[in-house]
């Protein structure tokens, strides 16, 4: 098949640090051209890729705009670059469109003459999102796990195919040093100040290794800065691979407190793969991604989740890690997504 990926601006592909969503599209991308697939990648110009690149901007968001503009310049190019990216599928001619970005080409699809496959990567709870849903019903859906779908079962849904990763590329460690991991964004969704709260609680020590973004700064300086002191409550910032390797493979368990449903949860899976155990509230799909009791906890209360600290030497990392290998891999997202593409455009 001749098949187009499009990326969103935000990132290169694949992200140096942060940035889940370009981490899977560069996945998707390169388990389709090693099934042998002519494979076309629409994305920022700093990406690489084995596929052939096609940019529609020089650089991504973060690198072209200063941090205290970027909210304007992110509105701007939600709108100019629709009309670029209906250029580039003109110009390739693919097999099948597959869109990342969302909301943003459904606009586009009484002027897109081949099939379109749309993986949505946020909640189904986003006002604008949502609006835009219910206009196209009938477009071919792809939810990331299950419990997504929930907020709207009236779209046409394609499947559900969860994201995967190269495992591979994380090192397995079934020895663990004395502390607990946080590895996402600082925001009050993923609840880091509850985490931060619960250990001060406790004998343990939190390593944090996060995204900030400008929007989540207030939250930053109120309800998680002050507690940062290097000993107890370390924050090590945005990380690369390596540093994410580091963190995960030694931690004894990775901490999360969700305040909305979670749509899949990246760093969850990583963190198996690492074979460290993940300790969370089930809220969205970490139900679906971590087996109760052998890769980590899923937990109702705050009090709940300080108990299973001393639980965690009760879990195997092996167990963890095979528990990726079978259901979170990049080749197993990949056979997900050419069963559904083969469908389509036989149809």
């Amino acid at each position: 098949m001749k098949i187009l990926e499009i990326s969103s601006f935000e990132e290169p592909i694949p992200p140096v640090k942060y940035g889940g969503i370009e981490l899977v599209v560069h996945n998707v991308t390169e388990g389709l051209v090693e099934a042998g697939h002519e494979v076309h990648l629409l994305a920022p110009g700093n990406s690489h890729t084995s596929a052939h690149l096609v940019p529609y901007m020089e650089k991504s968001l973060r690198e072209m705009y200063p941090s205290d503009d970027l909210a304007f310049w992110r509105d701007f190019h939600n709108f100019y670059l629709t009309g670029q990216i209906l250029k580039k599928i003109r110009e390739i001619q693919p097999d099948i469109v597959h869109n990342h970005t969302g909301w943003r080409v459904l606009a586009l699809s009484h002027l897109i003459d081949r099939p379109v496959v749309h993986t949505l990567h946020h909640p189904l709870t986003i006002r604008k999102h949502v609006e835009m849903f219910k206009r196209f019903p009938q477009t071919h859906y792809v939810s990331i796990s299950d419990s997504q779908r929930k907020p709207m079962p009236e779209l046409n849904w394609a499947g559900t195919v969860y994201n995967g990763i190269d495992v591979d590329r994380f090192e397995f460690s079934a020895k663990k040093q004395d502390y607990f991991a946080f590895l996402g964004r600082i925001s009050p969704e993923k609840g880091i100040d509850v985490i931060i709260q619960m250990i001060l609680q406790t004998p343990y020590t939190l390593k944090i290794a996060a995204k900030l973004d400008p929007a989540d700064l207030q939250y930053y300086e109120e309800k998680v800065k002050p507690f940062i002191d290097g000993e107890k409550i370390k924050f090590i910032g945005e990380v690369d691979h390596a540093g994410k390797n580091e963190l995960l493979k030694n931690a004894k368990a990775s901490l999360t407190w969700l305040n909305r449903d979670e749509s899949f949860g990246l760093a969850y899976t990583e963190s198996m793969a690492c074979g460290t155990p993940v300790i969370i509230n089930p809220l969205g799909s970490p139900a679906e991604l971590i087996e109760d009791g052998k890769t980590g906890f899923l937990v109702t209360t705050v009090d709940e989740m300080r108990k299973r600290l001393d639980d965690v030497d009760t879990i195997l990392p092996q167990d963890c890690r095979d528990r990726v290998e079978k259901y979170f891999s990049k080749q197993a997202m990949v056979r997900g997504y050419e069963k559904i593409m083969k469908r389509l455009v036989s149809a």
